[in-house]
């Protein structure tokens, strides 16, 4: 990969197979897991996210994935001290802000483990502690899951503006833009969602990027993206999740955005 290809798409996806909707049964999703750490892909982050109400069946399987996301679905924060967790997430509950729940999780979590807050793209927070970051759904089990491209292009220039580094998760199952019949929606592309990210770096708006359906002309931005344009906006979209590992590779390979042999 040439140096921007490697800065835009070095771990950028997550390993969320536990999750729907392929819903992997832990030993399967951690085979997995362990089949991908094996071969190495720089496109991989090689993070494998696990509910906290799981980690005690995680920690009874054979092999241990060398870096872990929590996604914190329990009362209370667990214990993590034996496990090589790097970064928590939370769903920000109605009647909280993004304050008081950092302030809450943080001295309750290990040193070196960031903390994420699931926030809607609709209601936009002004209280992000430095050092917390963001977390967005582009997309879910019902059509109502995904917003629409001008609610998550707010989302990202709120975050461009403020230097507030975000995840995504969900929906993103390909790399472009795309309709899903069986649910009635358009679903956002990964390709799309890290393109936009560039332009609203570069002080453009995101939304007709988030909105593109022309695979070439959106091929062209990304390889068009100049280095100090992809760095910038990779320390802002940090990852996201994938329930499938292998597609994302296989679009960007398509594309011909990676090389077959990476």
């Amino acid at each position: 990969m040439d140096l921007v290809t490697m800065t835009l798409y070095t771990a950028l996806v997550d390993d969320a197979g536990l999750f729907p909707p392929t819903s992997l049964h832990m030993s399967d999703a951690l085979d997995r897991h362990r089949r991908d750490q094996e071969r190495g892909s720089p496109v991989l982050t090689h993070r494998f996210l696990c509910p906290a109400g799981r980690l005690d069946r995680l920690r009874a399987e054979p092999f241990r994935p060398r870096r872990i996301g929590v996604i914190l679905d329990t009362p209370e924060p667990p214990d993590l001290g034996d496990l090589p967790v790097d970064l928590a997430e939370v769903k920000l509950p109605p009647e909280r802000s993004v304050e008081e729940l950092a302030r809450e999780l943080l001295p309750r979590l290990p040193q070196g483990v960031r903390l994420f807050v699931e926030v809607s793209p609709t209601k936009f927070v002004s209280d992000v502690p430095e050092g917390v970051g963001l977390k967005v759904r582009c997309g879910g089990a019902r059509p109502e899951e995904f917003p629409q491209a001008e609610q998550l292009g707010s989302f990202i220039r709120f975050c461009v503006a403020g230097d507030i580094p975000f995840k995504a998760t969900a929906g993103l199952h390909h790399a472009v833009r795309h309709f899903d019949p069986a649910l009635g929606v358009d679903r956002h592309g990964f390709l799309n969602l890290l393109v936009a990210v560039c332009e609203a770096v570069e002080g453009r708006d995101p939304v007709p990027a988030l909105r593109a359906t022309d695979v070439g002309q959106l091929v062209r931005m990304a390889r068009a993206v100049p280095e100090q344009t992809a760095k910038r906006a990779r320390h802002l979209l940090v990852s996201y999740g994938s329930c499938n590992t292998a597609t994302p590779l296989d679009d960007l390979k398509t594309l011909r955005l990676i090389e077959e042999d990476v």
